[in-house]
């Protein structure tokens, strides 16, 4: 009989024995290591929490300070409310580049967002996703890359790997999961070139956002 302290920690008879997630037994030393992952990982996540939460706040210059000390780079640019992160440090944000409101933006592998981006509301930008045909279901990652000018439509998904080339406009409800050359219109899904943008020499700004977004 053994008592059972935790899922991966049992006293056995033998002693203390630990195992991982798949239950394969650990030496001292792999177990320690994964103990302080492990708690490494909650004070991220509490972090997560953190930021996550002063996102609801209503006021851009509070939000902001709180996004940059949690290690978000970003320039002379708005992120509307209610958007969520993974790993605020893997993300950088040019000038005059406005993000909707519950939006997402994944920074486990660098997020790199260019000058006068227009982001719409709800759209989610993923650096990582689960091999599914890994017998571990391992998760893998790849930077994206948004270049200057772009457009991203209302609920638009894009993942791992994928950049877009300045100018592109990606059509709302479109799942970007291959590169979009530059000037190209696409949507669907998976997003497929349906067009192209006849201005090139594009020198707009985007300006102001809405005052308490």
């Amino acid at each position: 009989m053994f008592m059972l302290y935790s899922e991966n920690i049992k006293i056995t008879k033998k002693g203390i024995k630990f195992t991982d997630k798949d239950g394969n037994q650990l030496n001292f030393e792999q177990a320690i290591k994964k103990i302080l992952n492990r708690f490494y990982n909650w004070w991220l996540d509490f972090q997560l929490l953190v930021v996550d939460s002063v996102g609801w706040c209503p006021f851009w210059f509070v939000r902001k300070f709180v996004y940059k000390r949690a290690g978000l780079k970003i320039g002379k640019s708005k992120i509307h409310i209610g958007c969520r992160f993974f790993k605020p440090s893997g993300i950088e944000i040019g000038d005059d580049t406005i993000i909707g409101e519950f939006a997402f933006l994944d920074g486990r592998a660098p997020l790199k967002i260019g000058n006068h981006v227009d982001i719409a509301s709800q759209a989610l930008i993923y650096n990582s996703e689960h091999d599914i045909n890994a017998p571990d279901f391992k998760a893998t990652v790849a930077p994206v890359e948004i270049q200057d000018y772009v457009f991203i439509g209302p609920r638009v998904i894009i993942l791992p790997g994928v950049k877009i080339g300045k100018g592109a406009v990606v059509g709302a409800g479109a799942v970007v999961t291959s590169d979009v050359g530059p000037f190209e219109i696409v949507g669907g899904i998976p997003a497929k070139k349906i067009g192209e943008r006849k201005l090139k020499n594009l020198s707009y700004k985007l300006g102001r956002s809405r005052l308490f977004q």
